[in-house]
């Protein structure tokens, strides 16, 4: 007996959504049904392109009768009124990067889940490529002996006209942060998954090439993980490149170490080595980075998985490998970050206290 397909809408249909709405299109008992914007045009220019109903109002897309999941495209600090208006409406929700913009939000709007009896599946596709989940693989079976250094690298570049396309952007209200939360959180989010929880962080962070933004354009730090091992992290979209570089992850230790560059393993190498290792790496690519240069040119397919993750929890009653706690854990080590930065590179402790008050970090110097 087939299963009948899982019905999708879509909140908010700027660029993002057309990851989403590609992805959708690729997976096999679930179809995308109805999209919904708060600006019409957009909103209708959207559904007519995927074949979709346009929902004149969030109610009206809450209440198409066969939409299951709404996926929440809308800007970074607008996903909990969407959210709370999910799970009062008993739909489960995919919520884009960042979860929130703040821990409060981020908790209440797993709680308000939670008790809703709904699903929070958080996009961070960067888990789902081959290189990542074989250097998981790695990890989780001891290869690298003790962990000692690690370290993320975000060299990536944004236009004056990126930050200028969207009175939300570059702002803390609605973007929640610049290189590191908006930017640099799929790389910190894979480096946490991979490297585990985190004891302390510092960081500087600066406004050094773009005008009228409140936040970072480079930040650069250091992570202290529970387990000891220390990182060194730098993000930022000020680093001019014809093709763009690589997003970068190295995890070094006592018996092996890994370079991963996007989702391509340049170094995989390890005492004693494994017969299988040597077909798992590929060529360094120096330009072209995913989403390096134009975020319009990551691609769908690490959002496909990540979809598909979250289809198949929904469908047995299971939790999504990136719920809604995974969700906030880049988050709340992204604003000790930031937190430490705004006091000038002091060391804060994790598990955060409160939120941070966030005023124009990025101060030219």
């Amino acid at each position: 007996m087939s299963l009948r397909p899982l019905g999708f809408g879509i909140w908010g249909t700027g660029m993002i959504a057309e990851f989403h709405a590609r992805a959708l299109a690729e997976i096999a008992g679930v179809k995308l049904v109805v999209a919904y914007n708060r600006s019409p045009a957009k909103g209708r220019d959207f559904a007519a392109k995927h074949g979709v109903t346009f929902a004149e109002t969030p109610e009206a897309l809450l209440a198409h009768p066969d939409v299951d999941i709404v996926c929440l495209c809308t800007p970074s600090g607008d996903h909990l009124a969407p959210a709370l208006a999910c799970a009062k409406a008993g739909k489960h929700v995919v919520v884009e990067k960042p979860l929130e913009v703040t821990l409060a939000r981020c908790d209440e709007l797993n709680a308000a889940c939670a008790k809703a009896c709904v699903t929070v599946a958080g996009i961070l596709p960067r888990r789902f490529g081959a290189g990542a989940v074989a250097l998981k693989a790695a990890l989780e079976a001891g290869r690298f002996g003790r962990l000692t250094l690690a370290g993320a690298l975000i060299p990536w570049w944004r236009t004056q006209a990126y930050y200028d396309s969207a009175a939300w952007r570059g702002t803390y209200r609605l973007d929640g942060g610049g290189a590191l939360m908006n930017q640099g959180i799929h790389t910190i989010d894979l480096l946490l998954w991979l490297m585990g929880p985190v004891h302390r962080v510092s960081a500087t962070a600066g406004l050094m090439a773009h005008e009228g933004v409140e936040v970072e354009d480079v930040a650069a730090g250091w992570i202290e993980f529970a387990n000891g091992a220390r990182a060194t992290l730098a993000g930022s979209t000020a680093c001019w490149s014809s093709t763009g570089f690589p997003a970068e992850i190295r995890i070094h230790g006592t018996k092996g170490s890994a370079v991963l560059r996007d989702d391509r393993l340049s170094t995989f190498d390890f005492d004693p080595p494994l017969p299988a290792d040597a077909a798992l790496l590929a060529p360094a690519v120096e330009g072209g980075g995913a989403g390096a240069n134009d975020p319009k040119a990551i691609g769908h397919a690490w959002h496909r998985s990540n979809l598909e993750d979250a289809v198949a929890a929904i469908r047995s009653g299971r939790p999504p490998s990136v719920d809604g706690a995974q969700g906030r854990v880049a988050v709340e080590v992204i604003l000790a970050l930031y937190q430490s930065a705004q006091a000038g590179g002091t060391p804060v402790e994790l598990p955060l206290g409160r939120d941070p008050s966030l005023k124009k970090l990025g101060v030219k110097r």
